[in-house]
């Protein structure tokens, strides 16, 4: 498949020139977030500063509890940092209101889970356009492209299967269709292949690297693989609480 990139810059401490403003879909200054473990706390992110482009794949990488998946639900409006903040498509999304940051996640951030987190209740094709459904558009569209997206996807005889009558890699890859169903600007990608086979896995990253280029959606990838992180444009390195140049850069396609 093809994976050609775009390649990013970083803005912040990380080193490479700051993107136009106008190019940035993901930006994040400062971000902080700790917790508490009894009277002790844990500072997890200690002044994170990230800048996206659209297009751009950029894989984040560390230590297994170095807060990867901390930093994601941040950038995803799914957590709140304690400080700094996260501009989303030009929004800063924790300063807005839980509807609206609802309403901003569902039309302009796909969400790609180590597991998928479809509804057991519903179909591939329910599932897929259930975020469409949500914004209350007309059924008949949301059905069409969620047939359309199952079919890019190679799942277009799987349409009335539920989750439970479907493959690992078949429901992994309805959960990808489910990302891309709302047109989003942004993917975020929390080990997607972690709990799959290498070869549903591979099949699976082969075909977000694609749906990346296609679309020009920015994917940003949390995982522990190097050899899924080697095949993006940009590695950064979660160390200390802070983002920072991976210290081996990976080879481009």
């Amino acid at each position: 498949m093809n994976e050609a990139l775009s390649a990013g810059t970083m803005a912040g401490p990380v080193p490479g020139s700051a993107p136009a403003a106008a190019s940035v879909v993901l930006a994040a200054r400062s971000v902080c977030r700790g917790f508490r473990e009894g009277s002790t706390r844990l500072d997890v992110l200690t002044g994170v500063d990230l800048a996206v482009e659209r297009g751009e794949r950029l894989a984040i990488i560390g230590a297994s509890g170095s807060g990867k998946t901390t930093l994601l639900q941040i950038l995803g409006g799914l957590d709140r940092p304690d400080s700094g903040t996260v501009s989303v498509a030009g929004q800063d999304i924790h300063a807005l209101s839980e509807r609206e940051r609802g309403v901003l996640r569902n039309r302009t951030i796909g969400f790609v889970f180590q597991f998928h987190h479809l509804l057991p209740e519903f179909t591939a094709l329910e599932n897929v356009a259930m975020p469409l459904l949500v914004r209350r558009e007309p059924r008949a569209r949301c059905v069409a492209r969620a047939r359309e997206l199952l079919a890019r996807v190679g799942l277009a005889d799987r349409l009335d299967h539920r989750p439970a009558q479907l493959s690992g890699g078949e429901r992994q890859r309805t959960a990808v269709a489910r990302a891309l169903v709302i047109d989003p600007q942004l993917v975020l990608a929390d080990e997607p292949t972690g709990n799959l086979d290498g070869r549903n896995a591979e099949q699976v990253f082969a075909l977000m690297l694609e749906l990346n280029r296609e679309f020009c959606t920015s994917l940003v990838l949390v995982t522990h693989d190097v050899r899924l992180s080697s095949r993006m444009g940009r590695v950064l390195e979660l160390s200390g609480g802070r983002l920072v140049a991976a210290t081996s850069a990976p080879p481009r396609p």
